[in-house]
């Protein structure tokens, strides 16, 4: 069956690969906004008939979000025959239940919407939190990849003698999953989030450790907090500098600038979503899965 990839909002480099990996057409299209802002959707290739494949990462998601369902609806008035939105970051996993009285429970609107929109969904290491699977929310077949594997022998080839550290208790089983594959030891941070934007940090004592090289590992880092309180107590430590790494390189206001300014060593994410930190490409994970897709329509 013919496929047709997409590349919207900035994941051109990371579609190309994609596409090459899978030999699929490119899709072109016209995507701009009228003086009041609307947006304007026109979709040049033939996609009836067609497997479509949208590469989509959804960090700073509502300006996207518009965009993404018009050309969806497209899609479907072409009679596209599928469509798989690839979306290497997906957003809105925060608020997966009500705290207060009266609040949104976005997670499950977000994920209604998408599942009326779309075949199947591609992600990697989505946040989850009070939720185990995607399938709890979504309506539609749900694949999660995992670059565990990836960030493991990143750190195998690159950092001698690494003490991998996780940024709660959540992550304990992500992070000694990466420090097993890197064969290094790893401390999990006890954390107590205060609000959006302030957290406190209580750190393990690190005598032992004291000629390792500290490796920061989270799936996200969005404002930096739990980083910049962490490095700060390595420097108490008498640590050397730190690097630091994530899946989803978020980066919300200045805090990559931060974290560059905290004396760290480096800044080392995957491409999920295109940002200058980026040295570890997840698009070989993509493209086993949709070529096993392929290989079951034969």
């Amino acid at each position: 069956m013919p496929k047709i990839i997409f590349s919207l909002f900035e994941n051109e480099h990371l579609s190309e690969r994609i596409r090459k990996g899978i030999n699929a057409e490119s899709g072109s299209y016209i995507k701009r906004q009228f003086p009041d802002k609307e947006t304007y959707i026109r979709i040049l290739s033939v996609v009836e008939k067609k497997d479509v494949i949208l590469i989509c990462s959804l960090d700073k998601p509502d300006h996207k979000f518009l965009p993404l369902l018009y050309f969806c609806k497209l899609l479907k008035d072409l009679h596209a025959k599928s469509i798989c939105l690839v979306s290497p970051y997906l957003s809105y996993m925060r608020q997966d239940t009500q705290f207060k009285n009266g609040e949104a429970i976005t997670s499950k609107y977000f994920a209604n919407i998408i599942s009326s929109l779309v075949d199947k969904l591609i992600t990697i290491d989505p946040h989850l939190h009070r939720i185990k699977s995607l399938n709890e929310i979504y309506n539609i077949p749900c694949i999660t990849l995992d670059a565990s594997k990836l960030i493991s022998k990143w750190i195998k080839n690159n950092i001698a003698n690494p003490l991998l550290i996780g940024p709660d208790s959540e992550s304990e089983q992500w992070v000694s999953k990466i420090a097993k594959g890197a064969s290094a030891p790893f401390i999990i941070l006890n954390k107590i989030r205060l609000n959006d934007n302030l957290v406190e940090i209580v750190v393990p004592k690190l005598n032992k450790y004291k000629d390792y090289t500290p490796v920061l590992v989270d799936d996200i880092i969005s404002t930096g907090h739990t980083m910049l309180e962490t490095i700060m107590h390595l420097k108490m430590a008498s640590m050397p500098p730190p690097i630091c790494i994530a899946v989803h390189a978020v980066f919300a206001k200045n805090s990559y600038r931060n974290l560059k300014k905290s004396q760290i060593k480096n800044i080392i994410t995957t491409n999920t979503i295109n940002h200058k930190s980026n040295q570890i490409d997840i698009s070989e994970m993509i493209i086993r899965e949709l070529l096993i897709k392929s290989g079951s329509d034969k």
